[in-house]
């Protein structure tokens, strides 16, 4: 049981499944910076507000005025964190968007991998040694 335990680890779909994961954890801090150092003041300047990950309703309970999400859930309060959802689908689009184009661009490698060596069409170099000589033989014949 031990050596069929090693025999899967070692195949290659396990490892690349592992530099998948690492790579996509690495990548996914990456978007969540650019979502909120970039993409969220952008949003936030037209929606009147700074902090667009802050944006909640108080749906029961009390919340001092301009108390961050996190303080009105330490208080107890029940909040709508519209800011919240909103910046975990832009996360979503922009994390969906990049691996439509890296599918895309491997199925294009993958393509042009695949196809076959363009064969050069047949050039006419003239009779073959064999057609001179029979064309030669025959000619004896006749003359």
């Amino acid at each position: 049981m031990l050596q069929g335990f090693k025999d899967f680890i070692a195949k290659g779909n396990v490892m690349d499944m592992a530099v998948g994961i690492i790579i996509g954890a690495a990548f996914t801090a990456i978007v969540k910076s650019t979502v909120d150092d970039l993409l969220n003041p952008f949003i936030g300047l037209f929606l009147g507000s700074v902090d667009f990950t802050n944006m909640y309703f108080v749906l029961s309970g009390t919340v001092p005025d301009g108390a961050s999400l996190d303080a009105a859930r330490e208080a107890g309060a029940a909040v709508f964190a519209y800011g919240s959802f909103i910046t975990a689908v832009i996360n979503f689009l922009i994390i969906a968007f990049v691996v439509f184009l890296l599918v895309r661009m491997v199925n294009r490698i993958k393509s042009v991998a695949e196809k076959p060596d363009e064969v050069a069409p047949a050039v006419k170099t003239g009779p073959s040694e064999l057609d001179v000589l029979l064309d030669i033989r025959d000619a004896l014949k006749k003359g």
